[in-house]
C-alpha cells in the first residue's frame, strides 16, 4: 500500500507543517509525551519533539541523524512483523474513509522496544491524522510516544483504531496473518520480478511456462498479503527473505 501512495508537489503544502512542528513542541513540552511528525511523501520522520525517546533513555543527537532507522532498529524484533501488518490495515482501512472520518480516528500500538539501558519495555504510540493532501489522501501523522502501564513484556503487539469524537473502538487482530514460508521456486520468482524481468522473461529464463510464472507469483501474492508485486517486494525485503 505503502508504495502505491502517490503525491503530487501541487497538493502538499509545506508551510503547514512548519506550523505544526511549533504546536507539537508546546505540546510536548506541556504533556511531556514524546511526540514525532511522519511525512508519508517522504516517508521519513519531518520532526522530532526535543524529549523524544526521553522515555527510552535516548538523545537526540544519536538519533536525529539515522531518524526513524534508529527508532525501527530498537523495536523487539517478534515485535515487527505485526507492527507492519496492523499499519498496513490501518491504512487501507483509513483509505475507505471520508475525509472527516479520517481525522476523526487514531490508532494505538503497543509493543516492545528496547531502551538505552539494554532493556524491553512495553510503550504506547498514538497516531493520528494531522493533515491530508488535497485529494484526500493522508500526508502528515503525529505520533505520541508514552511508556505503557502493562509493562509485561511477555504480551504480544495489540493495536486498535479510536474515534476519539464517538469513543467508538475498532479492535485489530493478526491472528489470520499471512506466511511468510515461500517455497524455492517461488523466492526465486520474486528475486527475478525485484530485478525487473517480466513473466515471459522469467519464462524464458527458467524453462517454464509462462502460466508457471504466473501461478508462482499469484501464490507469493497470496502467502505475503500483497495486493501486488511492488507490495511483495516491499514485504520480502524488509524481512530478509530475498
Amino acid at each position: 500500500y505503502m508504495a502505491n501512495l502517490q503525491f503530487e508537489s501541487q497538493n502538499i503544502d509545506y508551510h503547514k507543517l512548519e506550523k505544526h512542528k511549533i504546536v507539537v513542541e508546546t505540546l510536548a513540552g506541556l504533556c511531556n509525551s514524546s511526540i514525532q511528525i511522519f511525512d508519508l511523501n517522504k516517508n521519513k520522520i519531518a520532526f522530532f519533539s526535543k524529549n523524544y525517546a526521553h522515555l527510552l533513555g535516548y538523545n537526540k543527537d544519536e538519533f536525529e541523524a539515522l531518524n526513524y532507522a534508529f527508532f525501527e532498529a530498537k523495536i523487539h524484533p517478534d515485535d515487527k512483523y505485526d507492527l507492519a501488518m496492523f499499519g498496513l490495515s490501518s491504512l487501507k482501512l483509513f483509505k475507505e474513509l471520508s475525509n472527516d472520518e479520517k481525522l476523526n480516528h487514531k490508532v494505538l500500538y503497543e509493543f516492545r522496544m528496547l531502551n538505552s539501558i539494554g532493556k524491553y519495555v512495553r510503550v504506547i504510540d498514538q497516531y493520528h491524522i494531522l493533515e491530508l493532501d488535497t485529494t484526500g489522501q493522508i500526508w502528515l501523522m503525529m505520533s505520541t510516544l508514552d511508556l505503557s502501564p502493562n509493562q509485561d513484556v511477555e504480551s504480544s503487539v495489540k493495536c486498535q483504531i479510536l474515534n476519539f469524537r464517538t469513543g467508538k473502538i475498532i479492535p485489530s487482530s493478526v491472528d489470520n496473518k499471512p506466511s511468510l514460508e515461500l517455497t524455492k521456486r517461488e523466492l526465486e520468482i520474486l528475486t527475478l520480478v525485484k530485478q525487473g524481468l517480466l513473466s515471459k522473461e522469467i519464462s524464458d529464463k527458467l524453462f517454464i511456462s509462462v502460466h508457471t510464472v504466473n501461478t508462482h507469483r499469484q501464490r507469493f501474492l497470496e502467502k505475503l498479503g500483497a495486493n501486488n508485486t511492488i507490495e511483495a517486494i516491499i514485504f520480502a525485503t524488509k524481512y530478509g527473505l530475498i
